[in-house]
């Protein structure tokens, strides 16, 4: 992402996992853990809607960790339909933010992963943040956000996204009441749209 990133690796629970880290200029408001879009379609940390989710983290006062699945990259192990890709996630996150302020990030099968170590960490652990961008809802069992985390959750969706219809995560958000930032006549993968996308987790990070 840039010339200051920091690549490593540890351990996970299906092997070796490789992260990379950005630090913020300044003191660190904590740590965010970000998850990338599915595995098997190419999604890697190295994809633009999770490299500008690091960004905005790392220019709100953030440290942005984002890693790779298992089987993507230089991490071991295959793919897992989401079970063991939770478990790297939360692998990640005793890693790289043991203890002190946690911010969780996600795009489409990330943000399925994300909600899901969101409810496996709560309510032993606070997180600060939550951001679900394009959470695939249409494919996948994202798990509901409870009423007292709507506050420090922010979704946001593409209008005409053509790979999880708005109306998928539309019904999804609705028995909960949850907002959802629709970016109009964004896509998926937000092209075009990525600087705005960035000033929306920007200011709620606020």
């Amino acid at each position: 992402m840039n010339a200051h990133t920091q690549k490593s690796s540890f351990p996970g629970p299906a092997g070796a996992i490789e992260m990379a880290l950005d630090v913020p200029t300044g003191a660190s408001r904590g740590v965010a853990v970000i998850a990338h879009p599915h595995p098997l379609f190419g999604g890697t940390l190295d994809n633009k809607v999770v490299q500008t989710l690091a960004r905005a983290f790392t220019q709100s006062g953030w440290t942005a960790v984002r890693f790779n699945f298992r089987g993507v990259g230089a991490s071991e192990g295959v793919y897992d339909e989401g079970r063991g890709e939770v478990e790297d996630m939360l692998a990640v996150v005793q890693q790289a933010a043991p203890q002190g302020a946690l911010a969780l990030a996600g795009f489409s099968f990330g943000g399925f992963v994300t909600s899901q170590v969101f409810a496996r960490l709560q309510p032993a652990r606070v997180i600060d943040k939550l951001v679900l961008v394009a959470p695939a809802t249409s494919r996948f069992a994202v798990s509901p956000i409870p009423e007292a985390a709507h506050e420090q959750t922010l979704v946001i969706h593409g209008e005409q996204d053509d790979t999880v219809p708005l109306q998928a995560v539309m019904d999804w958000a609705r028995p909960q009441l949850l907002p959802v930032t629709v970016v109009p006549g964004g896509g998926h993968f937000f092209h075009g749209q990525l600087p705005l996308l960035k000033s929306l987790v920007a200011r709620h990070l606020r």
